[in-house]
């Protein structure tokens, strides 16, 4: 097993740029808004409520994932620090909403990937996937909210936005959906009466 050096801190010198999450947060909320005309009221429920929908196709489109085959690829039993790190490292670090009480995950992606990959998305719905784009919105947590709470179910960020505009790679997506749907159908035929 080998060790993962741990990269020096960045020395603040003329020249070199430090993006804080702070910073990036900022920008992603600001990214994330900009689908919107009127983006207080979206700032408003963002405060009092922690989530706001925001309409899909425009700046990004999102792949709804039922929760049963994300936990066939990583694994775990529900929600979790584990379940999201695994996710996440399998989608390539892109953006990752969960929403635990309708037990779903949605993965942010290229507004273009439901016409792009629409033949596969036509394939993904014998196991729940749908790819949501124009005319669809989807309940946007705020950005800082990135863990589940098991108090309310409320919707939270399974991977964060790492910075504006980064959104999950289409390939990535599908590889995940393929593998889930291996083990799902592996899972069937082994509960299955001989």
């Amino acid at each position: 097993m080998t060790k993962e050096r741990a990269l020096r801190p960045v020395e603040s010198r003329p020249g070199v740029l430090v993006h804080p999450a702070a910073d990036r947060q900022l920008a992603a909320s600001h990214w994330l808004l900009s689908a919107l005309r009127h983006r207080e009221r979206a700032r408003m429920e963002w405060q009092e409520h922690g989530i706001t929908l925001l309409p899909l196709g425009t700046l990004f489109s999102a792949v709804r994932l039922p929760q049963r085959l994300v936990l066939a690829v990583t694994g775990g039993t529900g929600p979790s620090p584990e379940v999201d790190a695994v996710l996440g490292k399998a989608l390539g670090g892109g953006p990752v909403i969960c929403d635990p009480h309708g037990h779903r995950y949605y993965a942010l992606v290229p507004a273009s990937m439901p016409t792009t990959w629409h033949q596969a998305v036509d394939d993904w719905r014998v196991v729940d996937v749908d790819c949501l784009g124009r005319d669809a919105y989807l309940g946007v947590p705020r950005v800082d909210l990135t863990s589940f709470d098991q108090r309310t179910y409320a919707s939270y960020w399974a991977v964060p936005m790492p910075s504006m505009a980064t959104l999950c790679a289409p390939i990535a997506v599908a590889r995940l959906i393929a593998v889930g749907w291996h083990q799902l159908i592996e899972r069937a035929d082994e509960e299955r009466p001989a």
